[in-house]
């Protein structure tokens, strides 16, 4: 069956005239007669009372129409819905991102592009970066701003900037006020960390294994901003990035002195697949902005 067979259909039971329904869909009528006929056969029954020139839907025809007006009606909307979505001006992103990027290097760069571009959409979400990378390859995500941790082919990443980690310690602990620290001297604190799997965990799980160091680990979290809440509590100390927007006014940040500690920001993307032009739209202004980003 053919979908060019529908709209023959739909039209003849609309004008039930082969002549003027040839004339309209400009084919001929035998060749509409025949692709009616071939319909028929493949539906099973038939859907129209032929006497003499005349022509008319039958009961079949009649509850057959009501269909073909419903998929005909969804193909074309579906047809316009694509078409907005590939408008390079009027389409729709969908991005995945850190839960640490989400307080500010989000919301200024969504802001930034819209002021360009104001008719184009988005859809985001934000997690750890093994679920963003699997938003990735089920295609629910177009682009993902992650770590490098865990990005293995078909999925490609470019580095934007290098995020600097700090130790994070409530207003009142004896190291507030330092001006930089090292690993070595928090080596017999209490640790919050993110849970284990998570990039950011990963990445400070090498950089104490690099200085010969096991935490004590007390509370696991699954954002950054639980763990920031809980070292404001006083329930231990963390290793974050610069949690940009939150209230901060209960902790301290301090840098690290030694080792070096930060991780690298890219974006991802599934190499091959393709991406609508606003989402490549999109994503060359990362690429052209990312040093605002940092």
């Amino acid at each position: 069956m053919e979908w060019q067979q529908f709209e023959y259909f739909q039209t003849l039971a609309r004008m039930q005239h082969v002549t003027h329904a040839a004339k309209a869909l400009s084919i001929s009528q035998s060749a509409l007669s025949r692709s009616i006929a071939r319909f028929e056969d493949e539906i099973g029954v038939p859907l129209f009372e032929r006497q003499g020139r005349s022509i008319r839907l039958n009961k079949y025809g009649e509850m057959f129409l009501k269909r073909v007006d419903n998929i005909m009606k969804e193909f074309e909307e579906g047809k316009q819905e694509l078409k907005d979505l590939l408008h390079p001006d009027n389409g729709e992103v969908s991005l995945g991102f850190l839960h640490t990027l989400s307080t500010s290097q989000i919301p200024d760069l969504l802001a930034s592009f819209r002021a360009d571009y104001p008719k184009i959409n988005f859809k985001l979400g934000q997690g750890p970066s093994h679920s963003l990378i699997h938003g990735l390859q089920s295609g629910v995500l177009d682009l993902c701003l992650i770590s490098p941790i865990g990005i293995k082919s078909p999925i490609v990443w470019k580095e934007l900037w290098n995020e600097e980690l700090f130790v994070i310690v409530p207003k009142n602990h004896k190291y507030a006020n330092r001006q930089h620290i090292t690993l070595e001297e928090i080596a017999d604190e209490s640790f919050i960390h993110l849970k284990e799997g998570f990039s950011l965990r990963i990445t400070i799980d090498q950089l104490f294994k690099k200085v010969g160091i096991s935490p004590r680990i007390t509370f696991e979290g699954e954002e950054a901003d639980t763990v920031a809440g809980l070292v404001a509590a006083g329930l231990g100390i963390s290793i974050l990035p610069n949690l940009k927007g939150t209230d901060q006014s209960k902790i301290a940040q301090i840098p690290v002195k030694s080792p070096q500690c930060q991780r690298a920001i890219g974006i991802a993307w599934v190499e091959g697949r393709y991406l609508s032009p606003a989402t490549e739209k999109f994503k060359q202004f990362i690429l052209d902005h990312s040093h605002e980003l940092e």
